[in-house]
């Protein structure tokens, strides 16, 4: 789980906000709401938030403005579009603007918290591009000679399942939802409706899990996937 934060939502549909904002509230963060694109541009303005929650129809000034002001006014603050409107052209319109992701609706709110979490470790992410090894209990990858060992055995990956590896160890102990990880590991930004991702998890298990314990890669029914020591 990621740390308390302060977020604020702009959200005008009332059942959408009170699903968010509770569903926040009970994860421990401190959460303030607007229904209008307007006042919840001048919050964000004024306001010091760890991330934004925008919807992207809302009365008066629409999201993607809402948006695309701040990144104007060199505000940062991480930002998560939502919308109805789930066409790869919409995302690209959303991303464009300067979100750092975008959701569709409707959406389980176990993926817009795994989204969240995404968006608010970038930073982070990005400073630390002089991490040569990860680790994740006795499973070894270096990320400069690409080898990768488990409990000291040597593990050969062809490379798009190194690149899943990496991403799930980087995000270890976190949800990676399917959407994710198209995004992320194929650079899809859109489903392709195969089954690519099942056919390499299960690859990747069977060279990392299969003869080892504890098992490292855990099926999170109903949002994605995650790597952890613990079940």
């Amino acid at each position: 789980m990621i740390a308390p934060m302060r977020i604020l939502v702009i959200e005008d549909d009332a059942g959408v906000a009170s699903f968010i904002t509770g569903g926040l509230k009970e994860a421990g963060h401190t959460v303030d709401h607007s229904a209008d694109g307007k006042e919840g541009l001048i919050l964000a303005t004024t306001g010091n938030y760890d991330a934004l929650i925008v919807d992207r129809m809302l009365p008066n000034v629409d999201g993607l403005t809402v948006v695309r002001t701040l990144r104007a006014s060199d505000i940062t603050t991480p930002a998560l579009i939502l919308s109805a409107l789930g066409e790869v052209d919409d995302k690209v319109k959303g991303l464009r603007a300067g979100a750092d992701d975008y959701i569709g609706k409707p959406f389980a709110f176990a993926e817009l918290m795994a989204r969240l979490e995404a968006i608010t470790r970038r930073p982070a992410r990005e400073g630390s591009d002089e991490i040569t090894e990860i680790q994740v209990g006795d499973l070894h990858v270096n990320l400069l000679s690409r080898e990768v060992r488990r409990a000291g055995q040597s593990i050969d990956l062809q490379p798009r399942e190194f690149r899943l590896l990496e991403y799930l160890m980087r995000n270890k102990d976190q949800v990676v939802t399917r959407t994710m990880l198209l995004e992320n590991v194929w650079d899809y930004h859109f489903d392709p409706q195969t089954n690519v991702i099942d056919v390499h998890i299960s690859r990747l298990r069977r060279k990392i899990d299969k003869d080892f314990e504890p098992p490292l890669i855990h099926t999170v029914r109903g949002a994605g996937y995650r790597l952890s020591e613990s079940a």
